[in-house]
């Protein structure tokens, strides 16, 4: 009868840990003044879903005319690794969407912006969060090199068709 009251004690111990009993707040949540949290608004007036949030902007992303197949050959085997467990290369979803015409719907910067910077761009773009919400699941962030994105993104552009 001991070793129940002990288990019942820990059992009923680690519930209460496991369901928020240590009072800590997530670091997006603030108090208000009467003590009601309140939930920190991600700035989306400083967002430009041409460019997307990251370092990545049209001076420092430069595509040529033709297809660097060099990079893309690296690309394609670091896609095969990180990203077509979740995206196929045609139209349709898997769990992500599609890649194919990502690059004519999408500017450089930002695929390269959103597959290297994920969290913040799906809290601010209306548009991902929309896919979001098709798609269930966040991009998870791949902790991608900035010479890993360029490669992967010029795979995108010969799945796309650039010569």
């Amino acid at each position: 009868m001991r070793n129940i009251k002990i288990i019942l004690v820990f059992v009923t111990i680690t519930f209460y840990i496991a369901c928020g009993g240590n009072n800590k707040k997530p670091a997006s949540e603030s108090s208000s003044a009467d003590g009601t949290p309140t939930e920190k608004p991600a700035d989306v007036n400083s967002y430009d879903p041409k460019r997307g949030e990251g370092k990545f902007n049209e001076q420092n992303v430069v595509l040529g005319a033709t297809l660097n197949t060099a990079y893309a050959e690296v690309g394609e085997k670091a896609a095969g690794v990180k990203c077509t467990s979740c995206h196929k290369m045609t139209n349709e979803r898997l769990v992500g969407p599609g890649w194919k015409g990502v690059t004519e719907r999408r500017t450089p910067h930002w695929i390269m912006n959103f597959i290297t910077n994920p969290d913040p761009m799906i809290d601010k773009d209306p548009e991902l969060q929309a896919q979001l919400e098709l798609c269930l699941v966040r991009m998870p962030n791949q902790s991608l090199a900035d010479e890993e994105a360029r490669n992967i993104l010029e795979f995108m552009r010969k799945n796309d068709g650039v010569k």
